[in-house]
């Protein structure tokens, strides 16, 4: 089963809530105009914020990151 990284820039992060819209299981509001992706790890060299999740996953996360409007969100495979 294929795995894929969730790699998520706050920084980026406009507030417009369009991932928490589609995708409630992962995305969550911090309280502070920005979302927080659920159990994710800070990556200390990318200062972006990232999350292993299998194929089942996959499709919804897509579509969170291609509903944000500043591309804070991208996937990529990362094994089969």
């Amino acid at each position: 089963m294929a795995k894929y990284k969730i790699i998520f820039d706050k920084e980026e992060c406009i507030g417009a809530m369009s991932c928490l819209a589609v995708n409630e299981k992962f995305w969550i509001d911090d309280n502070q105009g920005k979302v927080d992706l659920k159990n994710a790890v800070y990556n200390e060299k990318t200062k972006k914020w990232e999350l292993i999740i299998d194929e089942e996953d996959f499709n919804i996360n897509l579509e969170a990151a291609e509903v944000c409007p500043v591309e804070a969100i991208k996937i990529e495979k990362v094994e089969d």
